[in-house]
């Protein structure tokens, strides 16, 4: 039995409305306790929420019946004013009579165990809301539908097909009516699964930067116009740009929306030798920097590479940039820009070129760390399976790896171990969801 939560579902924020939900075994009893109307069943339901004798706001009730909702409980939304002081009386009200604070995610993780949606599809809720693109929120969209964890059920399905084959051979071998499964026919379906999944990885890498970013961090000598094309690739004045070298002596962050990519920029401390203490601690930033970045924009100006500097980024993904050519002109070995006029274009679109970001069609991907990491390791539990067979291993044996990847792939989908699950995954949820 579920007992009773209650949280607020919109932003603790002032608005015209708040939403309140309500869900659990007891939820129709615990609403209707400072509800002056009973909740009998599914509807619509408008009166007063009350503490006793106290009216303490006039509402708008949706009450749905197990299994018909979000959580496949019964579960009420209460639509109050938008006070923040009335939708803590509310909740306070219900608490005092049987409820409790959900704890993050918990709505969705009810779902998940009521067997409303998979793990799959809560991972796509949370992506959702996170979404910072059109981009990003249609790929979760793709999974919240089902449509991902449709494509995979079948890969699931001839895992399972594969060792049923196996056990039967393993634990019955007098039926000689039992047709043998040859180790010809595991090397073939292992190895047209295995090029399913490895599919499903190139596609999960290649539309995880659409979800979690890029981070570029933006480093050269001081005075080369650093701050400048922070500006000009977010489009607003948020780094201090003057002529003294050594303004900036921190790291200066921005955001900005590259063919629907989020982009993490880090405008560095211009790197030189420096008695300054507080400069010194601004370029040891940008040297931490250059290190956890994905893509490097290495900015020279008239003066050229200074090679000692230049060594900190060759052996990282990078770009040398020749800035200020509205005054010194354009040189060989590398893109051409002018930051102080936002004449940039060249460089977005390098940036894209390096990073292999085309335009996106969206379809059915697992592009998450749990997901994708689950998807390696079945491919290496597949690829030990052929490695025996080849090996001429016994059937026994060989049935232990692909085994390995048949769980996998119940853990993709969250149908192994669902109690162990929530507390990892659904903690990273928002309240109220």
């Amino acid at each position: 039995m579920f007992e009773t939560i209650v949280a607020l579902a919109t932003p603790p924020a002032k608005s015209a409305l708040a939403l309140i939900r309500v869900s659990g075994d007891d939820c129709f009893k615990v609403v209707s306790k400072v509800f002056n109307k009973s909740i009998t069943g599914k509807g619509i339901y408008f009166g007063y929420v009350v503490d006793g004798e106290k009216k303490i706001d006039q509402v708008v009730l949706l009450a749905y019946v197990a299994p018909h909702s979000f959580t496949g409980e019964n579960s009420v939304e209460i639509i109050t004013h938008g006070s923040l002081l009335i939708v803590n009386q509310v909740i306070s009200s219900l608490l005092k009579n049987g409820a409790r604070m959900a704890t993050n995610g918990e709505f969705s993780s009810r779902a998940f165990l009521n067997g409303k949606i998979d793990l799959v599809q809560a991972e796509a809720i949370n992506d959702m809301i996170n979404a910072t693109t059109e981009e990003a929120k249609d790929l979760s969209m793709v999974s919240l539908t089902g449509e991902t964890s449709a494509i995979f059920r079948p890969i699931k399905d001839k895992i399972g097909e594969i060792l049923s084959h196996i056990e039967v051979n393993i634990d019955y071998p007098e039926y000689e009516d039992i047709e043998e499964t040859s180790k010809e026919e595991i090397l073939q379906k292992c190895a047209e699964i295995l090029g399913e999944i490895e599919d499903l990885i190139r596609n999960g890498e290649k539309n995880r930067i659409y979800r979690e970013g890029i981070k570029i961090a933006i480093v050269g000598k001081p005075n080369v116009g650093k701050s400048s094309l922070l500006n000009a690739l977010i489009k607003e004045d948020k780094a201090i740009v003057t002529e003294i070298a050594g303004t900036t002596r921190d790291i200066v962050e921005g955001d900005f929306n590259l063919a629907g990519v989020p982009v993490h920029l880090y405008d560095t401390a211009g790197i030189r030798d420096s008695k300054d203490l507080i400069e010194q601690i601004g370029i040891n930033k940008a040297k931490k920097a250059v290190e956890s970045a994905d893509l490097i924009i290495f900015l020279v100006d008239e003066t050229g590479v200074d090679n000692e500097l230049y060594s900190l980024v060759k052996n990282k993904k990078h770009i040398i940039v020749n800035n200020k050519v509205d005054i010194f002109g354009g040189k060989e070995g590398g893109v051409n820009i002018s930051a102080k006029n936002s004449d940039i274009g060249a460089l977005t679109d390098k940036i894209k070129e390096e990073l292999n970001i085309g335009e996106l069609t969206i379809k059915p991907s697992f592009n998450n760390t749990r997901q994708l990491g689950i998807l390696k390791l079945m491919a290496s539990q597949l690829k030990k399976a052929i490695e025996d067979t080849n090996d001429n291993q016994p059937i026994d044996l060989i049935a232990v790896s692909i085994m390995s990847a048949y769980n996998c792939a119940l853990d993709l989908l969250g149908e192994n171990n669902k109690n162990d699950l929530t507390d990892e995954i659904f903690s990273r949820f928002c309240v109220g969801k």
